[in-house]
């Protein structure tokens, strides 16, 4: 079953490279020579390669970028290219040249695919603070009001990096927070450039005095045992929690989940067993399933990603239908769900229709 679909995929694939293939070949036509056709069909299949490429020679930073970047083009074209083609067709009711509309058609393409490509860096290097208030009705600090920051699906590799982690280090500091939640994608798949980039001691430096706590997503694996990964990342004074719980100053209480892709994941019930519910519960899940369960079992805040708002519009349109709440704040009675867009990217580091972020929630408790 597998062998099939994954050979369905593959022609698919070939078939929708032949088109932009294709578009491009039409749209050069007066480049056309030998030398030419060789270069340009050679260019596009090491294009339409790269990001497996990436993935056979593990660790080549080149060709992870490349495979990125074709990524967005090819998810841009996709969608770019039938709006033109079927204009170029209208065209033709017109007494518009033909050679001509051709010419400005392919300019257009390109114009508008550098443009976007530019646009979707800006929103995925450049992230923005989002900020929600919620009342959980439970005792908690003097204050009664916690400052919790949140960030997600970091996927710290070889686009989202040191640059952008020491932002995301600066940004959190600035906001001062009482604690700070990671729920999952901080690597992404690979712990070379986040050993190499001193991700990790950079990660040490954000400063907040209930501590740093994280769930791990679908992306944080790699080829060796998870305790070694789990390790790695607790040298950056965080504390994964890993289908465990912890209560902190006696009145908040930490669930981390596994993520739902882990076959050994057990249910946020069995999590639940023993927790004291006068506390103000926050469960870190990466995937935002079972919102209805986790009100049921009467936990406050759930903080998840995994969503990335689908990252490159419309992609949003799948996201919302796959999940109750794809990105921003529910609240069913007393329980309270947000869902981050993510603070960076997978593969393409485009966002389109979406922004990376992170998130302060500032969680109002009542007094004795």
């Amino acid at each position: 079953m597998f062998i099939v679909i994954g050979l369905v995929f593959i022609v698919v694939y070939a078939l929708v490279v032949f088109y932009i293939g294709w578009s491009g070949w039409a749209w050069m036509k007066p480049l056309h020579s030998r030398r030419f056709r060789l270069i340009y069909i050679i260019s596009l299949v090491f294009l339409a390669s790269s990001f497996i490429l990436a993935r056979v020679f593990n660790g080549s930073t080149i060709l992870s970028i490349i495979g990125s970047y074709w990524l967005t083009m090819f998810s841009l074209l996709i969608m770019l290219l039938p709006i033109v083609h079927l204009t170029v067709w209208l065209t033709k009711l017109t007494s518009l040249p033909r050679h001509r509309v051709q010419k400005w058609a392919g300019s257009f393409t390109l114009v508008t695919l550098l443009l976007l490509i530019g646009y979707g860096s800006f929103n995925a290097y450049s992230p923005v603070v989002r900020t929600y208030d919620i009342s959980v009705d439970k005792v908690g600090p003097e204050s009664r009001e916690f400052n919790i920051v949140m960030a997600s699906d970091m996927h710290f590799g070889y686009l989202s990096g040191k640059k952008h982690a020491i932002r995301m280090v600066e940004e959190i500091n600035a906001l001062k927070p009482d604690i700070v939640l990671f729920p999952g994608d901080i690597i992404d798949d690979d712990i070379v450039p986040y050993q190499n980039k001193g991700i990790g001691e950079i990660l040490a430096q954000i400063e907040a005095p209930y501590g740093v706590y994280a769930s791990l997503g679908n992306h944080d694996k790699f080829e060796g045992e998870m305790d070694e990964l789990i390790a790695l990342l607790e040298q950056s004074n965080m504390k994964v929690l890993y289908d465990e719980s912890v209560t902190l100053n006696g009145w908040l209480t930490l669930i981390g989940s596994k993520d739902h892709s882990d076959k050994k994941r057990v249910g946020v019930a069995e999590l639940m067993d023993g927790v004291d519910h006068s506390n103000a519960i926050v469960l870190l899940d990466h995937q935002p399933y079972g919102l209805d369960t986790a009100q049921q079992l009467g936990i406050d805040l759930m903080v998840s990603g995994h969503t990335h708002r689908g990252q490159i519009a419309p992609a949003h349109l799948i996201t919302q239908r796959l999940f109750e709440n794809d990105w921003g704040h529910l609240q069913k009675e007393s329980f309270h769900s947000i869902v981050s867009s993510g603070y960076g990217f997978w593969g393409p580091p485009i966002r389109i229709g979406s922004r990376s972020e992170i998130v302060q929630i500032k969680m109002h408790t009542r007094s004795q």
